[in-house]
């Protein structure tokens, strides 16, 4: 099989709030929508490859979306690079930024396979070598979190469990605040002092249950072995050498320059501060500060695909023994029943033919979805959208199977290079 189907209760999207709200500007005022039905396509339209243009035309008008962005690879070449609007209030380039929520793990991932690499830790050393898990005074410490490798970390082996507690620390920004006495905005330091008093729900390594937390906490790893801040590390040793220079870490409220607004039907409390004022979910539901490492970068479609060149053969910025560990099957929890497992930072599906494996990834918070995909016979492509609900109710996973269908319609693939296009 060549699909990259996940399991919606493992892998499904993030918990927003409810309510209503509208696309919105840096600042949290609302943007006034653009006309309906107006479509827009910018970058370079390329004949042999409408079929992805036009399946990005139909799934963002079914569902309502109004920015999309589309990047394709062949064979090492990048093919096709486009920004699509539908009634958007703004001209979406192939350039522009937008949050790509989970594919950030990615990064994090490489980040600390990448200081393996280096000889500055080992995944197999414990998350507590690193950093200080001391617990609220009067609670214990698990004991079972000295057996939490970085391994684990980053495979969503953990132990911690929010399929069966229903509890992503990353989204009970009040519920920690109001236990620890702090005022939000939380910091970090807040998130990781009061689950260092709460018991792991399985054994480490002996459960797969994907885990924001465990990011956060590797990113911090990643800046107490640098001695730098998390993004500076990625941007200086993952992203400078293959030339990305727009990615960052994006903010909750403004925004950065070339960064697209997001929207929602949705609403919310606040977790800035302790105003109880209501706000459109994109801004301000979460905190894009505590999510950095999980799922706090922006980027474009053409970023993410040059990032997703990392870790083709030969690569330059992770050697053979670094891929192997990042592609590796989880001991011993191995392939599950779908016929895929979590690498590191990567689902992996193996496959037979070219590489053995496809590898993807998908992200989705409040105002944004994204997929980022590499096959096993050598095509990758990265499709982000400025929304992930609508009134539609139709799946937005939907758009993988969508994209391989309009691989294999293409009837043939373009000799040219687009790269020196968008890096200079």
């Amino acid at each position: 099989m060549d699909r990259t189907t996940v399991s919606r209760r493992t892998f499904g999207k993030l918990v927003g709030a409810a309510g209503a709200g509208a696309l919105v500007a840096g600042a949290g005022t609302a943007v006034p929508a653009a006309a309906a039905g107006t479509w827009t396509a910018t970058g370079t339209a390329v004949t042999a490859l409408r079929s992805f243009d036009d399946t990005m035309k139909s799934y963002m008008q079914a569902r309502g979306i109004c920015g999309g962005q589309l990047a394709v690879t062949y064979q090492g070449r990048l093919v096709l690079a486009r920004g699509y609007g539908n009634g958007s209030p703004e001209t979406i380039q192939p350039t522009s930024l937008f949050r790509v929520a989970s594919l950030s793990k990615s990064l994090t991932a490489a980040a600390l396979v990448r200081l393996a690499q280096d000889g500055k830790l080992n995944l197999g050393d414990p998350v507590t070598k690193f950093l200080d898990l001391t617990p609220p005074a009067g609670q214990a410490v698990d004991p079972r979190l000295a057996k939490v490798s970085l391994w684990r970390l980053l495979q969503h082996t953990g132990g911690w469990d929010r399929d069966q507690t229903a509890f992503d620390p990353l989204f009970k920004d009040r519920v920690i605040a109001q236990a620890l006495g702090v005022p939000m905005e939380l910091h970090h330091a807040d998130v990781i002092r009061f689950m260092s008093g709460q018991p792991l729900m399985h054994d480490p390594g002996s459960t797969v249950s994907y885990s924001n937390y465990g990011y956060l906490l590797a990113g911090r790893v990643v800046e107490a072995v640098s001695g730098l801040p998390y993004e500076t590390y990625v941007k200086q040793k993952l992203l400078a050498p293959l030339k990305i220079t727009r990615m960052a870490s994006g903010w909750t409220i403004a925004r950065h320059s070339g960064e697209v607004g997001y929207r929602s039907q949705y609403s919310g409390t606040t977790v800035l501060d302790n105003s109880g004022a209501v706000v459109p979910a994109p801004y301000g539901t979460f905190s894009m500060r505590l999510h950095d490492a999980n799922g706090g970068w922006i980027a474009s479609a053409v970023d993410m695909v040059r990032w997703a060149s990392a870790f083709d053969t030969g690569s330059t910025l992770l050697n053979a023994t670094s891929l192997g560990r990042v592609f590796a099957v989880p001991n011993p929890t191995g392939v599950n029943a779908n016929g895929w497992y979590y690498g590191l930072g990567w689902q992996v599906r193996p496959v037979t033919g070219g590489t053995g494996r496809n590898t993807w990834h998908t992200g989705s918070l409040p105002g944004n979805y994204s997929l980022l995909v590499r096959t096993y016979h050598g095509m990758s492509w990265a499709a982000l959208f400025n929304q992930r609900d609508d009134a539609s109710g139709l799946s937005y996973g939907d758009i993988d199977a969508a994209l391989w269908t309009a691989s294999r319609a293409a009837p043939s693939w373009p000799t040219h290079n687009l790269w020196s296009t968008y890096f200079a």
